[in-house]
């Protein structure tokens, strides 16, 4: 390697005075270096590991609330993915770096006339092609999200930056350390000094802000909400301005060490200081008030924020990137209220998406129930355990007439909550499995909803395992002819196993007896 390295540096011998050959030979060198880093193993194997998965889950189809992406969320899904490329590409350009020194050719470079702070450009060089690679899977990944049937909501483009301008970063840092750190011993030392520095920061700061946005991938994940794009938040074009000039600023840095003095260096590092120094002050700055006011009117009053549609009996309103959801939201209501009888199945219904914005992208506070009547709460995710929980949503307010009642059930009504809810459902079986907080078809269990759920006893559960089974046709006329019976506040279990002939449970008749 070292005999390849001085063919290529003394073939990019070049007179000083000639700027263009010596462009010329800089950038041989950048290409030799480029290909000769994916013959290092943990390069190599990163970058197969990062493309190959990119690709697959683009190509694998994807069911449950991965086939209905907030591109607001998916912008920085995509900056997780080359955190391994990075650190790979970190060790080994220090590495490449130090190669002259390790094989002892550095007296054989003295004697060419390609200086120290050229060679050390071309090494810089050497990492934009695996930025420019990132680019493209960033890019690829996020179109395949935003073409999806189910997306909502739009991108980023600082926060699509990221992950390139990460892999630029950890590149130019293995240089800067190799002329800074002659050693070989520097770069994995660098990475865990790195990781340690970073937890004695955020513990030491408590996790501040202005602390937590040095970091090159700052990660906020809801588990239950996406919040809309305008109360997201994120000081993200700050931050890559801050990461474009960090990169900038590491760069000219081991240039100048290298011994590039010219005044166009210097000027550029103060500049790239600026930029950095600019991007860390205006990514510290912190949620400001009128977002904060954005996000108390979207969780309190939403109704400001939203618009409505109607289909069929019922109005929904949805803030404006999910209007275009309606309609599946629309799917569930008449399924459940299909099963419905007397004046609930064609009683209209206001569902409403609501969502707590006030803790930011990391809250998951719990949602109230509505107390007025008729009113259906919707989240901000859909698809997978989303659809039966809202379902379960639907079918409870029909029963009791309002989500705090609802979700207050206990006696026999349960019954005929979780029927509506299940009755129509292609997989009935799993669908119960998946509303259940243990995931249980059998024994006592809570169920999910997008506000307050409910709770079931082992007998509510049999007898609701049971009509899931029989015919739906005949469930359905049973539960329209008792209807009146069925939802009458204080029935038995017992006596709802009776109306609909199933198999009367022994034990405990309503939730407040287990």
């Amino acid at each position: 390697m070292s005999l390849a390295t001085e063919t290529v540096a003394e073939s990019t011998a070049v007179p000083e005075d000639d700027p263009r050959r010596a462009r010329a030979a800089v950038f041989a060198l950048a290409r030799f270096e480029a290909r000769d880093l994916l013959r290092y193993i943990p390069v190599l194997a990163t970058l197969v590991l990062y493309v190959g998965w990119t690709a697959w889950t683009l190509f694998h189809q994807q069911d449950g609330m991965e086939a209905f992406p907030a591109l607001q969320d998916a912008d920085r899904d995509t900056q997780s993915g080359p955190l391994l490329l990075g650190i790979a590409l970190f060790v080994c350009v220090n590495r490449c770096t130090l190669r002259s020194r390790r094989r002892g050719t550095d007296r054989q470079f003295d004697v060419l006339v390609m200086e120290p702070w050229r060679r050390t450009v071309a090494h810089v060089l050497s990492v934009v092609p695996f930025a420019v690679l990132t680019a493209l899977v960033v890019l690829g990944e996020f179109t395949r999200q935003a073409l999806r049937p189910g997306a909502v909501g739009h991108g980023s483009p600082a926060e699509l930056a990221v992950g390139p301008l990460y892999v630029l970063l950890c590149g130019v840092l293995g240089v800067l350390l190799a002329r800074l750190v002659p050693s070989t011993f520097a770069a994995p030392i660098g990475v865990i000094a790195l990781f340690v520095l970073s937890v004695f920061l955020s513990a030491g700061t408590a996790d501040a802000q202005w602390s937590r946005w040095l970091s090159p991938i700052v990660d906020e994940t809801s588990n239950n909400t996406v919040l809309p794009a305008d109360l997201v938040g994120r000081p993200a074009a700050w931050h890559a301005l801050y990461l474009t000039g960090l990169v900038l600023l590491l760069a000219l840095v081991a240039v100048l060490v290298s011994g590039g003095r010219t005044r166009l260096l210097k000027a550029g590092t103060a500049g790239a200081l600026a930029l950095t120094v600019a991007g860390a002050v205006g990514q510290s700055g912190g949620v400001s008030p009128e977002l904060a006011a954005a996000r108390e009117q979207a969780s309190v009053a939403p109704q400001r924020d939203q618009s409505c549609v109607r289909h069929g009996g019922s109005t929904y309103c949805a803030f404006p990137e999910w209007t275009g959801r309606t309609g599946d939201w629309a799917g569930v209501v008449d399924r459940v209220q299909a099963l419905a009888g007397g004046t609930a199945a064609r009683q209209p219904l206001l569902v409403r998406q609501r969502i707590d914005a006030r803790y930011g992208l990391s809250g998951d506070a719990a949602i109230e129930p509505l107390t007025a009547p008729h009113q259906v709460t919707v989240g901000s995710r859909w698809g997978g355990n989303r659809v039966p929980e809202f379902a379960v949503a639907v079918a409870y307010v029909l029963v009791a007439g309002d989500e705090s009642k609802g979700g207050e059930l206990c006696d026999g009504r349960v019954v005929t909550a979780m029927w509506l809810a299940l009755g129509r459902d292609s997989d009935p079986m799993a669908d119960l499995a998946n509303v259940r907080l243990d995931d249980s078809v059998t024994g006592s269990a809570y169920v999910l909803a997008p506000t307050s759920g409910l709770s079931m006893t082992a007998g509510q559960t049999d007898v609701v395992r049971e009509l899931l089974g029989r015919p739906r046709a005949e469930v359905t006329a049973s539960v329209q002819r008792h209807w009146s019976e069925l939802t009458a506040p204080g029935v038995s279990t017992a006596q709802v196993a009776r109306m609909l002939g199933t198999e009367v449970p022994k034990g405990a008749d309503d939730c407040a007896q287990e």
